[in-house]
């Protein structure tokens, strides 16, 4: 979901996609999904110190969102939470910063003012977190500027064709 929809790997790029379950013919029925595993393995590659840069889709609270089912979202977003952690405590144990967002929301809008289900992607605003130490997040932030902020991180300037900026801020002056 990073590169544009790009089926195809570029140099430099490892692809390792865990699929889905497909004993279930919905998620709600198991909304874990297959997020544990690819926790598994995303710790282990983070442990390994195998890769500078990493992009991990969770995608529990969006298919599940998608059915409608309560209980089972809450469910999945628990189960992402938990992930997460384990996540986050590995690529900081490793040194490492995560940016963590969406691209929408699902599960966090399921119920319509006239109590009618919503299974629909969500208009809400997406959070955006971020493990850097002594900055702050800057208001109004968008999709587009997930690249060059990931890229000032890195070191590396954003191609002119990026109209996004970094979304972090940055303390100036003596501390």
């Amino acid at each position: 979901f990073f590169n544009g929809g790009v089926e195809q790997e570029v140099a430099g790029e490892t692809r390792i996609l865990v699929p889905s379950p497909r004993d279930v013919p919905t998620y709600d029925h198991k909304p874990e999904m297959s997020a544990v595993e690819v926790t598994d393995e995303l710790v282990a590659r983070v442990e390994g110190e195998e890769f500078d840069f990493v992009v991990v889709n969770y995608a529990n609270a969006d298919m599940v969102g998608h059915t409608g089912d309560f209980d089972a979202a809450v469910r999945a977003v628990e189960t992402v939470d938990a992930c997460l952690g384990r996540v986050i405590d590995s690529v900081l144990a490793a040194g490492g910063v995560c940016l963590v967002t969406a691209d929408h929301g699902n599960s966090d809008h399921m119920l319509e003012p006239d109590g009618a289900v919503s299974t629909a992607h969500s208009l809400n605003r997406v959070p955006f977190v971020a493990t850097v130490a002594g900055v702050t997040v800057r208001d109004g932030g968008r999709l587009c500027d997930l690249a060059p902020t990931a890229l000032h991180l890195l070191g590396v300037p954003p191609p002119a064709e990026m109209t996004g900026c970094d979304l972090l801020v940055r303390p100036t002056g003596p501390a």
